[in-house]
């Protein structure tokens, strides 16, 4: 019998990538709010397109520290389903998939094929358009006149 203690479920917020997370969120604001500043003084010296940056910026803190916190969130509930008994690593996202309806059209057979074999003459027109330009060839509409440019081209023609 093992008489350690089993750690704190928040433990993992002091591991290295963690707090390397951390780092990355307040630096981040820091710099955002920083733009901010720079932005509202650019906005009083007379640039009026820095007033609307003057409020973006503060804006995007709020929702960086929102992703930082769901982060965290998300990661306690990653670790609490592993923790029960039955969980684990497979059981959250099969849990999620167990909620989840899809409208009876989703449901195909991969290997049906939805479209008509009938060709298009259109869709052929173009595709071999497009390989007449991968060859070098000029078809189509922007094809040159024998002896002449393109149709609505400035430059004389020679001939």
């Amino acid at each position: 019998m093992s008489s350690a203690k089993p750690r704190p479920r928040w433990w993992f917020l002091i591991t290295p990538p963690w707090l390397a997370w951390h780092a990355f969120a307040v630096f981040a604001a820091w710099g955002m709010l920083w733009l901010g500043d720079w932005q509202f003084h650019r906005a009083e010296g007379g640039n009026a397109l820095s007033w609307a940056y003057t409020f973006e910026w503060p804006l995007f803190v709020i929702f960086g520290v929102i992703f930082w916190g769901k982060t965290i969130a998300d990661e306690f509930k990653t670790r609490k389903a592993a923790d029960e008994p039955g969980g684990g690593a497979e059981a959250a996202p099969a849990a999620a998939d167990a909620n989840v309806s899809l409208p009876a059209a989703a449901h195909t057979a991969a290997s049906e094929d939805i479209f008509d074999d009938v060709e298009d003459p259109e869709l052929a027109a173009y595709n071999a358009y497009l390989a007449g330009l991968s060859s070098g060839r000029k078809l189509g509409r922007f094809a040159s006149p024998p002896g002449g440019s393109p149709p609505g081209s400035t430059q004389p023609t020679t001939g």
